[in-house]
């Protein structure tokens, strides 16, 4: 089954931080370069998985901090999507 809107995540519960307030987040394909970017920022180990949803999802940390445990596991979830299903394919579909 194909996704109708990869990379759209739905927040259960909103954030606010910064005066805005998000409803949702749409993450973006990783490449290389967003995961050496996260784990040269980071201070510490937790914070690289952090680091790298708010870069994919453009936003600032602190939004990624602020989420509901139920809608970090559907950001983690849609981070798995895109590591295992090639561009443009369904999951399970070979990548070439």
């Amino acid at each position: 089954m194909e996704k109708k809107n990869p990379g759209l995540i739905k927040l259960d519960t909103p954030v606010e931080v910064q005066g805005q307030k998000y409803s949702s987040l749409t993450m973006r394909r990783c490449k290389v370069r967003d995961q050496k970017a996260a784990e040269k920022s980071a201070v510490l180990e937790a914070d690289i998985e952090t680091l790298l949803f708010a870069n994919l999802c453009d936003v600032p940390p602190e939004v990624i901090d602020e989420l509901d445990m139920f809608d970090y596991k559907k950001v983690q979830e849609e981070y798995g999507f895109f590591m295992t299903t090639a561009p443009g394919k369904t999951p399970g579909t070979p990548a070439s």
